[in-house]
């Protein structure tokens, strides 16, 4: 699965995270593997996201992949912020996460996201500007794949031309780990 990025950015919108959903139920039901393209700016807002649900149909969509026992091959390959960006993945079984050179995630993003954040903090400050620089490093630092890929936080970095063979070394492991486990899928209740 992958976000489409000409559509609202690829956030998470409450129709998004609702498709969202049903594809990991479904390859949860079916025992098919997931392979995830991530590039995930984190829900959207406004308005209409507010009318129609939008945090509690992400909630929702984060639940089924914390629930999804199939394996799954994370490859983030641009933006990742937010508990939208922490809902592309799962801590469970063959959990595999990669990450592209190009990749950046964290809380939020550092243009526009630190300011709105810490908004009455920055302008408390004798210099706003020069606070809001220096909060935005900050995010800088700990946005970089480089330095999950340290803290073994994923897997690897690697060039975008590896993937395909990765993908498929990874795939094969998949399939004979579910074949250790078909039958009926059981889910617990979500909010």
């Amino acid at each position: 699965m992958a976000n489409d990025p000409y559509f609202l950015g690829g956030s998470f919108n409450y129709d998004v995270a609702e498709k969202f959903q049903r594809f990991v139920d479904m390859c949860d039901t079916f025992h098919l593997p997931i392979v995830n393209f991530v590039d995930q700016p984190g829900f959207a807002i406004g308005m209409q996201s507010e009318m129609y649900g939008t945090i509690r149909k992400g909630v929702r969509a984060s639940f089924s992949m914390l629930q999804a026992t199939v394996p799954l091959a994370v490859l983030y390959i641009r933006k990742c912020f937010g508990v939208a960006g922490g809902a592309q993945k799962s801590g469970r079984r063959l959990s595999w996460q990669y990450a592209w050179p190009s990749a950046v995630w964290g809380n939020i993003p550092v243009e526009g996201g630190v300011y709105a954040a810490h908004r009455a903090e920055i302008e408390s400050k004798h210099n706003p500007k020069a606070y809001l620089e220096k909060l935005q490093q900050r995010y800088r630092n700990v946005a970089s794949p480089f330095r999950t890929a340290e803290a073994f936080g994923i897997e690897d970095i690697i060039d975008p031309r590896e993937t395909r063979p990765l993908l498929c070394d990874w795939i094969a492991m998949a399939y004979d780990l579910e074949e250790l486990n078909l039958g009926p899928k059981k889910r617990g209740m979500r909010c």
